[in-house]
C-alpha cells in the first residue's frame, strides 16, 4: 500500500515551516530602523528577539550585541515572542516523530491515529508561533525606536509568517487522516455488531458414520425332489437303435 498523498504533503510541510521558523527565530531581523537621527543615512538598525546588530549597507559591515539603550527587549511583545517561538519548535519537533511513527512509511498499513494525532500537534505549533508573529507586526510601531527613524518589516518576520502558514497547512493535512480511523473504527463496530453469517458448504458423509443396509442372502434356485424325466428315460430305452437294425 503506498502512502496516503495528505500524508506526504503534512511532512514536507512540516518539514518546512520548522525549518523557516528556526531561521526566523534565530537571526535578528524581526524589525528595521532607518535614517536614524545623527547617523549616516546608509546606517541600519536590525532588531530581533535576541539581539541587536547595525548595519552599513554601503560597505556592508556589520556589527551585533548592541547595548539595548531604548527598553527594546523589556517589551511584552518581545518577551512572548521568545517565549512563543521557542515552544513552538519544541512542538513542531514533537509532531514530526509522532507523523514519522503514524506515517511509518517502512511498513504496508500506516497508523492513522497517530498521524492524525501528528497533524493535530503541527496546526497547534502553527498556532503558537503565528501568534507573536502577529502580535509583533501589529506593535510594530509602538516598540521602542529613535525619533524620527524609518520603521520597516524584516525578513525574519517573513520568515516567520511563512513557517506558521506551512505548520497550518501541513498540520491540517495530516489531521485528515482521523477521518480514515473514524472509518475504520465503525466498520470493526458494523462487523463486531453484524457477523457474516457464514455459507452451507457441500454436505459430505463421513465413512464411519455410514451403516450400509443388512445384505440378504441371495436367492436360491428351486429345486424338485421328483425326477420328472424318468417316464422318458424308460422309453427312450425301450426303443430299437439303429444297430439293431
Amino acid at each position: 500500500m503506498r502512502t496516503p498523498p495528505v500524508m506526504i504533503v503534512g511532512l514536507v510541510l512540516g518539514s518546512c515551516g520548522l525549518l523557516l521558523n528556526l531561521v526566523s527565530t534565530l537571526t535578528p531581523c524581526w524589525r528595521q530602523v532607518s535614517r536614524i537621527s545623527g547617523k549616516p543615512i546608509d546606517v541600519v538598525y536590525q532588531q530581533g528577539i535576541w539581539e541587536l546588530c547595525q548595519e552599513t549597507q554601503s560597505t556592508r559591515q556589520r556589527q551585533c550585541g548592541l547595548a539595548d539603550e531604548l527598553g527594546y527587549f523589556p517589551t511584552q511583545p518581545v518577551q512572548v515572542a521568545k517565549g512563543l517561538m521557542v515552544s513552538s519548535l519544541v512542538v513542531t519537533m514533537l509532531g514530526l516523530v509522532v507523523a514519522a511513527l503514524g506515517v511509518r512509511c517502512w511498513q504496508e498499513i500506516p497508523h492513522y491515529l497517530l498521524a492524525g494525532l501528528s497533524g493535530l500537534i503541527l496546526f497547534a505549533s502553527g498556532l503558537m508561533s503565528l501568534i507573536p508573529v502577529s502580535w509583533y507586526n501589529h506593535d510594530l510601531s509602538a516598540l521602542p525606536a529613535p525619533t524620527g527613524s524609518t520603521l520597516e518589516v524584516g525578513y525574519s518576520l517573513v520568515l516567520g509568517y511563512l513557517g506558521s502558514c506551512l505548520e497550518l497547512i501541513g498540520g491540517f493535512s495530516l489531521a485528515l487522516s482521523l477521518h480514515q480511523c473514524c472509518q475504520e473504527c465503525r466498520r470493526k463496530k458494523t462487523t463486531t455488531k453484524y457477523p457474516p453469517r457464514s455459507q452451507p458448504g457441500p454436505a459430505t458423509v463421513s465413512s464411519r458414520d455410514f451403516t450400509p443396509r443388512s445384505q440378504k442372502p441371495a436367492p436360491k434356485s428351486f429345486s424338485n425332489p421328483m425326477d420328472v424325466l424318468e417316464g422318458e428315460r424308460s422309453i427312450s430305452r425301450s426303443l430299437p437303435c439303429d444297430s439293431d437294425l
